[in-house]
C-alpha cells in the first residue's frame, strides 16, 4: 500500500491531531483551533488514510488513541520538535541580539577594559550568551584554527603564529602597544639595565620575542640574564619590586596599574610597536550577532578612547 506522505506530514493536519488528543474532545479542539468540527474530522480522516489505520478509538462518549495513534503521537511530537529547534538555531544564528559568543583572551593581555566593555554588552543584549575564556598564545591559534572561538584577543605580528592559514582571518585593532622597561633607579638608562637582572615572560611568550626580536643586539652576549619567569604581570611586577631585578610589561598594563607600580619607566629611543587586537576567521563577520559585537565595540571606544579607560581602571596589584 503508497502511503500519502503529503498527508502524513502537512502540518495542519499533525496540529489538528496533536490538540484533538490534548482535548480529546472534537467539540473542544474545534473551538481551540477556531475551526469547524466537520473540517477537524475531516483532517483527521486524512491522516488515517494515509497510515491506513484508525488513529482514534472511541468507549461511549470518551475518545482513546489506538495504537497507531499513540505511534503518530510519537512522531508528531518529535517532528514539531526538530522543526522548532531548527527554527530556533537559524534564529539564533540570523539575530544580532541572540545566540552565544565565545571569547579567547590572552593571558598577558591587559583584559580591564575589554571586561568593562563585556558588562555594558551583557547589559544591553543579556540574550547573547558569552563564554570567556584566558589562554596562551598557541592554544589561542589552535582553538582559533579548529573554530572552537568566535573571536580571540591576541598580539600582532605574531611571527611564531602556528595557524595553518593566516589568510583566513580577520584583524580589528584594540589598542597600540610597545614594551615598558622598568627599573629602580629612575636615572637607569637602557643599555645599563642590559647588564642587570631581569625577571620576565618564559620566553615563548610573546613580550619576550618582541623584546629579543628588537634589542637582542644590546644585550650580553645576546641575551638578557634572566633566572626568574613568571607568566603574570602581576607577579612580575611583585618579584621585581621585592628585589633588584628589573623587568618589563606591555604599555596598557602600566597605564593602567601605574600609580600602584613602584618602579621607573625606562625611556627607548625605539619603541617596539605591536597591536592587541580582536582576531575571526573572515566568515564569522557575516555572523549578526559577532558583527554586532564589533560594532558596539566601536561605539563604546567613541564614547571614550582606550587610553582614557586604561587611566580610570579602579584596580590594584
Amino acid at each position: 500500500m503508497k502511503t500519502n506522505t503529503d498527508a502524513v506530514l502537512s502540518a495542519k493536519s499533525l496540529r489538528y491531531f496533536l490538540q484533538l488528543i490534548d482535548s480529546m474532545s472534537y467539540t473542544q479542539a474545534a473551538q481551540i483551533l477556531g475551526i469547524t468540527q466537520p473540517a477537524l474530522t475531516q483532517q483527521i480522516k486524512k491522516l488515517e488514510r494515509a497510515v491506513g489505520s484508525p488513529l482514534f478509538g472511541q468507549m461511549g462518549k470518551k475518545l482513546y488513541l489506538t495504537n497507531a495513534g499513540l505511534k503518530m503521537e510519537e512522531t508528531a511530537k518529535a517532528l514539531f520538535s526538530t522543526v522548532n529547534n531548527a527554527v530556533d538555531s537559524i534564529q539564533q544564528y540570523t539575530k544580532s541580539d541572540t545566540g552565544a559568543i565565545s571569547l579567547g583572551i590572552l593571558s598577558t593581555v591587559e583584559a580591564r577594559v575589554i571586561d568593562q566593555f563585556l558588562i555594558e554588552f551583557n547589559q544591553k543584549y543579556p540574550d547573547i550568551t558569552l563564554h570567556v575564556g584566558f589562554y596562551n598564545r598557541t592554544e589561542l591559534w589552535d582553538k582559533l584554527d579548529n573554530n572552537q572561538l568566535d573571536l580571540a584577543v591576541l598580539y600582532l605580528p605574531d611571527h611564531n603564529a602556528t595557524v595553518k592559514n593566516m589568510k583566513q582571518y580577520m584583524a580589528k585593532q584594540i589598542y597600540s602597544e610597545s614594551v615598558v622597561f622598568l627599573t629602580h633607579d629612575p636615572e637607569d638608562k637602557f643599555d645599563k639595565m642590559t647588564h642587570h637582572r631581569w625577571v620576565t615572560y618564559p620566553k615563548d611568550y610573546y613580550l619576550p620575542q618582541i623584546v629579543h626580536r628588537f634589542y637582542a643586539g644590546q644585550f650580553v652576549d645576546g641575551k638578557l640574564s634572566t633566572p626568574v619567569t613568571f607568566t603574570s604581570p602581576y607577579q612580575l611586577i611583585k618579584f621585581a619590586e621585592q628585589t633588584d631585578y628589573d623587568t618589563y610589561v606591555s604599555k596598557s598594563f602600566y597605564k593602567a596599574h601605574q600609580a600602584e607600580i613602584a618602579l621607573s619607566p625606562v625611556d627607548i629611543k625605539d619603541e617596539t610597536n605591536f597591536e592587541s587586537c580582536f582576531i575571526y576567521r573572515k566568515n564569522k563577520s557575516e555572523i549578526p550577532r559577532l558583527a554586532n559585537f564589533l560594532k558596539e565595540w566601536d561605539k563604546f571606544i567613541d564614547e571614550r578612547d582606550y587610553d582614557s579607560r586604561l587611566k580610570n581602571v579602579k584596580v590594584s596589584i
